[in-house]
């Protein structure tokens, strides 16, 4: 099988090694710095993922903190793996907002996708004509060019729901998300439409949230939850807003938004049940 690579999630794994050597070891970053004959800054963004350190630094970072040599070489290849270039930098630098670069370098990887929409049918969901329509509607309304990118882009997301080794996709849609008729009844319906025929792929799981449920955990917080195959990448929960978004990772947060999740699926309908819901509402447009 062969395996997913993304610069973003092995540059976090390595950062956060990086971190523990330098814990482990009981020194200071000043400590460190002096000994490297480097400025406190510089490890400070090695640390901080704001600039990956490659091979040469890890060596010499590894040196400090007496690493073993397998674990030093560990960190040598994920240096190396942090400096790829992921798929996505094909796009224009329009086409993909610097906030949203990263998110689609953790999803690159992820093996599950948990996401609560309250407003908004899940990218991974969407079709062609769903998306066209919100990005018409953005202010300010972007060009042609950067409206196909990001088009080619979403296409380029999806397809891992239907790879030999597929993304596992769980949501959780507030009706107020199917009824916005975004482009008009006909785009709805075809959306709906899709929805259903998504819920039918064995890793895609898809449970809408009625109005009668009422009261419902996170109320107008919508939220992603991502997580990897590889047990030192620990999960991701993602919140969007109009001009950027916040990564949590953070065992505490990360937690609330799990447990969180975990209410909304048992409140919301099951996969049968929604599945008739879409349907019963497609015929209704």
């Amino acid at each position: 099988m062969e395996e997913r690579i993304s610069p973003t999630v092995r540059l976090r794994r390595l950062t956060r090694g990086i971190r523990r050597w330098r814990a482990e070891a009981g020194l200071r970053q000043e400590d460190v710095a002096a000994a490297l004959d480097w400025s406190k800054p510089k490890l400070s963004r090695f640390e901080n993922a704001e600039k990956s350190a490659g091979p040469a630094e890890v060596l010499a970072l590894a040196a400090v903190y007496g690493v073993p040599d397998a674990e030093r070489d560990q960190y040598v290849a994920l240096a190396l793996q942090a400096r790829q270039k992921g798929w996505w930098l094909r796009y224009g630098q329009d086409a993909l907002a610097s906030h949203f670069e990263e998110y689609i370098g953790l999803e690159s990887e992820a093996a599950e996708v948990r996401e609560f929409s309250g407003e908004l049918i899940p990218g991974l969901l969407q079709t062609e004509r769903y998306a066209t329509e919100l990005m018409q509607a953005w202010i300010p309304r972007a060009d042609e060019v950067v409206m196909k990118e990001r088009t080619e882009l979403r296409a380029q997301r999806q397809a891992r729901l239907h790879e030999a080794n597929p993304l596992t996709v769980g949501t959780v849609i507030h009706e107020p998300a199917l009824r916005q008729l975004v482009g008009g009844p006909e785009i709805m319906r075809e959306q709906l439409k899709h929805l259903v025929t998504s819920a039918k792929l064995p890793n895609v799981t898809v449970q809408i949230l009625p109005f009668s449920a009422g009261a419902i955990p996170a109320l107008g917080s919508p939220f992603i939850l991502l997580s990897f195959p590889n047990q030192d990448d620990p999960d991701v929960a993602f919140v969007e807003h109009l001009t950027g978004s916040v990564y949590m990772e953070d065992p505490v947060e990360v937690e609330t938004y799990t447990l969180n999740f975990g209410a909304l699926r048992s409140m919301a309908l099951s996969q049968k049940e929604s599945i008739t819901f879409l349907n019963r509402l497609a015929r209704e447009l």
